[in-house]
């Protein structure tokens, strides 16, 4: 991922996330646009532990929660480098930490 593309997204953070979060957190829908997109994959990114390593299965448990195009978040994640895949494992490789 570019790190100052992800930087330069987050400047409308609150926005983006106001405009594609429901009340109870989930996801209104995917954004098209990647500079939301990449607003929104940040915040899931804070579902999973730096240095922790996931299954498949826990990580469309915790994506499940937020929209049910599981494979499509997981994809978009490890395409723009939140999320690293090996070996049916998934482990946080990005994203901002708070």
């Amino acid at each position: 991922m570019d790190r100052p593309a992800l930087l330069d997204a987050l400047k409308d953070r609150d926005a983006v996330l106001r405009a594609f979060l429901t009340e109870d957190g989930s996801l209104r829908s995917i954004p098209t646009k990647l500079r939301k997109r990449l607003v929104v994959l940040d915040h899931l990114a804070q579902e999973f532990e730096p240095g922790e390593h996931y299954d498949e299965v826990e990580v469309n448990a915790r994506l499940r929660q937020f929209h049910p195009d599981v494979a499509a978040l997981r994809r978009y994640l490890v395409e723009e480098g939140f999320l690293d895949r090996r070996n049916g494992e998934y482990w946080r490789s990005g994203g901002t930490t708070s």
